[in-house]
């Protein structure tokens, strides 16, 4: 296995950054549009690194999370003028970046020590010069089908799960207290969806979420039930939830997360949730080759 190459060679090379000035309003649109689940946050004339903010803070945000605490009392809870603050009041300063010399193995010893789903990459002015994801280590192992290894050694067992009729602020308080981004949905012991920190942004960035969100009215749309995300056509990315059983190799899951574009597969056997393995778990996995 070769992960001794540069860690540019597989990275991300264009990369958007927004200002420290830029709304909280406009960074999530940015997501939406772009299909981020984070942006680097940059000085606008040097590109010199300050800050980052990620999907996970909109739903600590939206979810009543300590993010929410630091404009609360700006605001007095009203997220529709909270969220025409600037990023630069809740966005993560201490950024775990990888550095553009860096070889790929030091790249993904940083995100699985650091815990982390991206790493701005910088030079050695501090300028953003590349970002290296999940996705990006997902692309390099479809890639390289030699490194393999077998899923149930990798999954997350013990799955935390909700129902459809729970709410949206429940399944994003359950986020942020466990530091999820995806939890599995069952109803009566069968498997019926899967919400995710992306499809909660989707559902606050469209339709009338959004008008609850800017007229607000937010506690009206976080009451709501999950499944009103979970019908919804528009909002749902995972409507074939993909599932293993339990001695699938990586490889073979791999190029499956990667022909649908999913970041996530369920391991079930004779119908019951074993676990789930994420673009986060496949990290620890090449973590454990290199």
């Amino acid at each position: 296995m070769v992960l001794t190459r540069n860690v540019m060679e597989i990275a991300t090379k264009d990369v958007f950054t927004l200002p420290p000035t830029s709304t909280l309003m406009n960074a999530l649109k940015m997501m939406l549009r772009r299909n981020f689940r984070r942006i680097p946050i940059a000085d606008p004339g040097t590109k010199r690194l300050e800050g980052i903010i990620s999907a996970t803070d909109f739903v600590n945000i939206f979810g009543g999370g300590p993010k929410f605490g630091l404009i609360k009392g700006r605001y007095g809870g009203n997220l529709s003028a909270a969220v025409n603050e600037v990023v630069e009041t809740i966005m993560e300063r201490e950024v775990v970046t990888v550095n553009e010399s860096d070889s790929l193995e030091e790249a993904v010893e940083t995100m699985f020590e650091k815990n982390v789903g991206g790493c701005p990459i910088v030079n050695k002015d501090d300028v953003v010069v590349g970002i290296i994801t999940e996705r990006d280590i997902l692309k390099y192992l479809g890639a390289n089908r030699s490194i393999d290894g077998v899923a149930s050694d990798y999954m997350t067992s013990s799955v935390i799960t909700l129902r459809p009729k729970d709410s949206i602020e429940r399944a994003m308080r359950t986020m942020i207290e466990k530091k999820l981004r995806r939890i599995p949905i069952i109803d009566d012991g069968i498997l019926v969806g899967l919400i995710t920190v992306r499809e909660i942004l989707r559902y606050f960035g469209t339709g009338e979420a959004f008008r609850m969100l800017t007229s607000g009215n937010i506690k009206d749309a976080i009451d709501k039930p999950i499944s009103t995300i979970l019908a919804n056509d528009e909002l749902l990315v995972y409507k074939d939830i993909l599932t293993f059983p339990r001695n699938i190799s990586i490889s073979q899951l791999v190029s499956s997360m990667l022909e649908k574009g999913y970041g996530v597969a369920l391991i079930v056997e004779n119908g019951k949730l074993e676990g789930i393995i994420t673009e986060r778990d496949l990290i620890r996995f090449l973590y454990s080759k290199s």
